[in-house]
């Protein structure tokens, strides 16, 4: 079976191919755990035998286990068909996973703890998307919606607190970055797999931020989950080693260090059909729009209160916004729909004139006496964020071509009942389906 290497390689997963012909290995880690790693490898070879559509190897990769789990996993392989194990000189998670994932031949590669707190059934979905090619990384996650978890405060307050700094820190998108129920297609595991650097707990953190980073997509699962209540892991000492990596990556992050080749459907990702024109015009009315309302506000300031000077101006400058947008940005022309075309627009400057009120009303709470200046630069602030409602309202509904096409065909399908000859509307008096179009 041939395997990519490369990040930025195309899917090495064909979905023409037969199920069975797929692997997917599933690593168990394991340090002292001969108390329950019989009857959950059991089970869990059950499960997969009997509702798993693909072939499938379980690897026990015994962390330097001091007891005797590795005499119950060598067992456990000698009985069980598609069962192997591994061990280690040295402990931790991280540094299991590192040595099957990436020695693996598999198509897709996973791991789920060995008390297997998360339901089986979410098994197949955790891979389903893997092995299509549609996905790179896959996890399970207790704090999907869909989720249905049994446990303690104690390990829910710890467990929402570490993903809310994740997300609030190093942007994550993900949502449960410790869930032990997580996936990923061998090739891009073993890409990423030199440049994650922990060797423990903070493993898979760092291999889901890192790959964030890259662009890859992330597939989430929601699970059935229940704490195991015999779960010996320091949460003290975890805590300070999480911390330590989040500081690691955001460091190399900032540094320029965690960027990776990515798939070339990132690299490929452009913009919209006649975005880079469209911003671009949009960008120049909009700073001579801007320029012209604060020129306007400071005259009209002095005659009347700012609520009335920033209305009138926002209304001035609106229609003569919605006008060079709707002629150079969207190319529409003629004379037919331009009020409509106005009145339309004219929602973008009710949000405007919403936002700036309210900002008006805030900067005059806060500071009675403030400048009209220090009014302006709050302002430019509130019509900035109307501005992105704006461009998004004329491109997606006001001058969508798609929008307009759509009620000229239908105009156009009408039955005609007159039988006289009518002279028809000069070209030039109306916007042609042909002119509603992206520069």
């Amino acid at each position: 079976m041939s395997q990519t290497t490369a990040l930025a390689g195309q899917p090495a997963l064909q979905a023409t191919a037969p199920a069975r012909a797929r692997l997917v290995e599933i690593v168990v880690p394991v340090y002292n755990e001969e108390h329950v790693l019989a009857q959950s490898v059991r089970r869990l070879h059950a499960y997969l035998v009997e509702n798993f559509p693909y072939r499938f190897q379980i690897t026990i990769a015994d962390n330097a286990s001091t007891d005797t789990t590795w005499q119950v996993a060598d067992a456990l392989a000698a009985e069980l068909p598609d069962v192997r194990v591994v061990h280690l000189d040295q402990k931790g998670r991280g540094r299991a996973l590192r040595h099957v994932w990436g020695t693996s031949d598999a198509d897709v590669v996973s791991y789920m703890d060995v008390d297997l707190s998360t339901g089986l059934d979410a098994f197949l979905p955790l891979v389903a998307p893997l092995l299509s090619g549609h996905s790179d990384l896959a996890i399970g996650s207790r704090l999907h919606r869909g989720s249905a978890v049994v446990r303690g405060p104690k390990r829910e307050f710890i467990s929402r607190t570490y993903n809310l700094m994740l997300r609030t820190t190093l942007a994550a998108k993900f949502s449960d970055a410790q869930c032990g129920f997580k996936a990923g297609r061998t090739d891009v595991v073993k890409a990423l797999l030199d440049s994650v650097e922990d060797q423990t707990w903070f493993f898979d953190t760092e291999l889901l931020l890192l790959a964030e980073r890259s662009g890859l997509r992330i597939h989430e699962v929601p699970v059935d989950w229940v704490d195991d209540p015999d779960s010996r892991v320091d949460i003290v000492r975890t805590v300070k080693d999480d911390l330590k990596g989040m500081w690691r990556v955001a460091r190399k992050a900032l540094s320029g260090a965690t960027r990776l080749p990515v798939p070339p459907r990132v690299q490929q990702a452009q913009l919209p059909p006649a975005m880079r024109w469209q911003l671009s015009s949009f960008a120049v009315i909009g700073v001579l729009s801007t320029v012209a309302y604060l020129a306007l506000y400071l005259v009209l300031r002095q005659l009347t209160p700012a609520v009335v000077a920033n209305g009138l101006s926002l209304f001035v400058t609106a229609i003569a916004n919605t006008a060079a947008n709707r002629r150079f940005t969207f190319g529409v022309t003629g004379s037919r729909d331009a009020l409509k075309h106005q009145v339309e627009g004219g929602i973008a400057f009710l949000i405007g004139l919403v936002l700036s009120t309210a900002t008006l009303a805030v900067v005059k709470a806060a500071a009675p006496g403030a400048s009209h200046l220090a009014e302006l630069a709050a302002l430019v602030g509130a019509n900035a964020l109307a501005t992105v409602v704006r461009f998004l309202l004329m491109r997606v509904w006001v001058f969508n071509p798609k929008r307009h096409q759509a009620r000229h065909a239908a105009a156009n399908s009408q039955p005609n009942f007159h039988t006289s000859h009518t002279p028809q509307t000069s070209p030039t008096s109306q916007t042609r389906p042909q002119e509603l179009k992206h520069r």
